[in-house]
């Protein structure tokens, strides 16, 4: 069963997902967790309702001793599940990620994140991480940074730039660990100083891919690498679809830095929408296929965003407002408004009089005179005999006419 707001409930039978004052998982439980990471696949709805049911010891026991299949699975099904279950070995695994500063973390734990149990059946079995720090208190103040692996310099660029800006705000940047936008954001990140965590696909003590190892090895130096999958464990295309749901749930919101129509990390997206997360898309040019995917998810709905201070007036506290967006101020611009309006009276290259600029400014002839002498000392007009014309000065800086763009 699952509570009133659709997370799991507490495993019947001496599960692991506590009610409040009760104990924390024991070791028991713990390798039973551990063991299940190398027996079900990441995200398998069909595996978590077991958990649900019969708690991750009674499953373990049942796929480990031998036990009747559930119901609804078939015996094939059943019979790799076990095969696998017989090549597990969960004491190992706690070991070698002991080995690598790495530890298993399990629902109802201090550390755990509870954000992940939005997931319901989908709730990863356990979590292996790696890194000094607590997951638990990075992830309530933390952004996902995803998009296209072969990005373009201007998606690299948006990315290292929105991974540097939310590290300097305080905010932790988790990525997938990849190559193109998931890299550029990391690197922002750390290159600023800040916190970053990479969700992978794979056992968290290998480098993947492998042209990242200098990169992964960083954030588990000054970050953490988090995975659902035991040490040693190999990626599959599955897995990477996967694991973005995990970064969906953990965060309080997802931009994607450019994506095309059929990429994983729109996948990222639609599950933080589909939590209640905040989405955001950077836009880029129109003509482009990699930003084809953003544009689609803005006209969905998503927030569109330029930096990291327009992330945070979403995703942060109440008052923490991006600076408002305007053009650069000009001369003109600092006019009264009876002022200004006497000079758009004037046209452009022509002299007029002044009984016209009145006219045409809505004021009397004495009013505008007045104006005219504070705009000739202004350096916005000149006088040729009973004529006014603007100077050059007049005109916004690179137009030939007012009213030019």
């Amino acid at each position: 069963m699952s509570t009133h707001d659709g997370r799991p409930a507490a495993e019947p039978g001496g599960g692991d997902a506590p009610r409040p004052g009760s104990a924390r998982p024991d070791g028991v439980h713990r390798l039973a967790r551990a063991g299940l990471t190398r027996v079900v696949e990441p995200g398998d709805e069909r595996a978590g309702r077991w958990l649900r049911e019969m708690g991750a010891v009674g499953l373990w026991q049942r796929v480990t001793r031998g036990g009747p299949a559930p119901t609804g699975v078939s015996a094939t099904r059943w019979e790799g599940l076990r095969t696998r279950a017989a090549r597990a070995r969960p004491e190992r695994d706690l070991a070698t990620a002991e080995a690598v500063g790495a530890r298993f973390i399990c629902p109802g734990e201090p550390e755990w994140p509870v954000q992940l149990d939005d997931l319901g059946d989908r709730r990863p079995v356990g979590l292996w991480v790696r890194g000094a720090v607590g997951l638990r208190m990075w992830a309530l103040r933390s952004v996902a940074l995803v998009g296209a692996r072969a990005c373009t310099e201007y998606g690299a660029h948006m990315a290292a730039g929105l991974g540097a800006g939310l590290a300097e705000r305080g905010w932790v940047v988790v990525s997938g660990g990849a190559y193109g936008v998931d890299g550029a954001a990391h690197r922002g990140a750390l290159g600023a100083g800040g916190a970053t965590a990479a969700v992978l696909a794979c056992g968290i003590d290998r480098a993947y891919p492998p042209g990242h190892g200098r990169l992964l090895a960083r954030i588990a130096e000054q970050g953490l690498l988090i995975g659902e999958l035991p040490p040693g464990d190999h990626p599959t295309p599955s897995r990477f679809v996967l694991r973005n749901r995990v970064i969906a749930a953990l965060t309080r919101g997802t931009v994607v830095v450019e994506a095309a129509y059929r990429s994983g990390a729109l996948v990222t997206a639609r599950v933080a929408g589909s939590l209640g997360r905040f989405t955001m898309g950077v836009p880029g040019p129109a003509t482009s296929a990699l930003s084809a995917g953003v544009h689609e998810l803005l006209r969905g709905g998503a927030h569109l965003v330029t930096d990291a201070a327009e992330v945070v007036e979403l995703v942060g506290a109440m008052g923490a407002l991006a600076p408002e967006r305007r053009g650069p101020v000009v001369p003109r611009d600092l006019l009264a408004p009876d002022t200004a309006r006497v000079l758009a009276a004037l046209p452009a290259g022509a002299a007029v009089t002044v009984k016209q600029i009145a006219r045409d400014a809505g004021t009397s002839t004495d009013d505008a005179v007045g104006r005219l002498y504070e705009l000739r000392s202004l350096g916005f007009i000149e006088r040729h005999g009973d004529g006014w014309q603007l100077t050059r000065q007049a005109f916004p800086s690179g137009s030939r006419e007012r009213g030019a763009t």
